[in-house]
């Protein structure tokens, strides 16, 4: 088996020995070893490579086997399933797209039991193996399809999740719940017969409305960010639930730092009001953004938007507590040559675009403006419909 071939000594030192090696020369000389074929060191080599940030606890574990480097691409990081697992406990819990087991390891933490379902045989044999070493001993391992282990067994769960396959050999990448492997939205009814709280993990370009019509029951979307960039959404579907989506946009960070809003899935039904920039400015995370709630922002905050589709805030207050990144305004100009030189006295800053006509690219050919430094600029489009050029210094926020 070649697990067992890949935990010996010699073999674990060569892939230790050659992270930080050139791949290409790795394979040119060929394996070393006479059983085991270059290409699978290789793939051991990157893989883990790939875990360094993602998974430092498999990474600096001792012995652990990795995948195919694809499982660890698509595989939850731990910090985004740490904070998915400490929504629940008790004491059943499946996950019918076990993977390499990152979400199963953390979840497993707050139940008594927990299953692990993984099609690919050997995939399944790799996590059986890593979670023996990392000594998680409450995890049962079922080699096969998920939801036919569903349907075949008598138990029921405090929660059932699943992360279906984004990619179809049909279609390539899918944008619709039910193009995905395997199929929630088909197999609720045997879902929910086996535990009251469903949860599905999606991929972030997935529209919220539109798959809040393709699901049932849908009590809680989680809209999960990592250092400002949205890695996940998690849609929580209760039985029989019948009341309004509640949406929480979570930002996590490589600190311990997290920040969470929540909003309702109808931002029609709140109002902005408009200003000119003010003092401050206010651009949201990635996960307030995706969350569609921009009207909710300013009356949550008592802020004025600068623009009905900018989605940029101001005040002449600072709010300290805003989530998102939060700037002091130095000057407003007008977007042309004449106001730009004249009011912007440097070659160098950060550029950011809302609602605007042009792209970063275009506007630092343009403008001669090079990339770098202390100094930000938000070229954008006011409430009076002028293009704007706002210039302001970042605002560190501690909370």
């Amino acid at each position: 088996m070649i697990i067992t071939k890949l935990l010996d000594k010699k073999v674990q030192k060569f892939i230790d020995k050659n992270l930080n090696s050139d791949i290409s020369k790795l394979i040119f000389k060929g394996s070393p070893f006479a059983d085991i074929n270059i290409k699978i060191l290789v793939n051991q080599i990157e893989a883990k490579n790939k875990s360094k940030k993602k998974l430092s606890t498999w990474f600096y574990s001792k012995n652990i086997i990795y995948p195919q480097k694809l499982s660890i691409e698509q595989t939850s990081s731990e910090k985004t399933a740490e904070f998915k697992a400490s929504l629940f406990k008790g004491n059943k819990a499946i996950d019918l797209t076990g993977g390499f087991g990152v979400d199963t390891f953390y979840f497993s933490k707050n139940f008594e039991q927990f299953t692990h379902c993984e099609y690919n045989k050997q995939l399944s044999e790799i996590v059986k193996h890593n979670f023996a070493t990392l000594e998680k001993n409450n995890v049962d391992f079922i080699s096969g399809d998920g939801l036919e282990y569903l349907k075949s067994t008598n138990n029921t769960y405090n929660l059932v999740y699943l992360d279906p396959a984004r990619r179809s050999d049909i279609k390539g990448k899918v944008f619709m719940l039910a193009d995905t492997q395997p199929n929630p939205v088909d197999n609720l009814e045997l879902l929910f017969s086996k535990s009251k709280n469903i949860l599905i993990k999606v991929s972030p370009l997935l529209d919220l409305k539109n798959t809040i019509r393709e699901l049932k029951n849908v009590k809680t979307i989680y809209i999960i960010s990592l250092n400002d960039e949205v890695k996940e959404l998690l849609f929580l579907l209760e039985k029989e639930y019948k009341n309004d989506t509640e949406i929480i946009s979570v930002d996590l960070f490589n600190s311990k730092k997290t920040k969470k809003s929540s909003f309702t899935l109808n931002d029609a039904n709140y109002t902005s009001n408009y200003n000119l920039p003010q003092k401050f400015l206010y651009e949201a995370s990635a996960a307030v953004m995706k969350s569609g709630a921009f009207n909710q922002i300013s009356e949550k905050y008592k802020i004025n938007k600068i623009a009905s589709n900018s989605h940029l805030y101001t005040s002449n207050k600072l709010i300290e507590k805003f989530q998102g990144r939060t700037f002091e305004i130095i000057s407003v100009s007008k977007a042309n040559k004449k106001d730009i030189r004249k009011n912007l006295p440097f070659d160098k800053a950060n550029i950011s675009t809302r609602n605007y006509m042009m792209s970063v690219a275009e506007i630092r050919k343009k403008f001669k403006i090079k990339d770098g430094g202390n100094d930000y600029l938000f070229f954008t489009i006011g409430y009076n419909k002028e293009a704007i050029v706002i210039y302001c210094r970042k605002i560190l926020q501690t909370t």
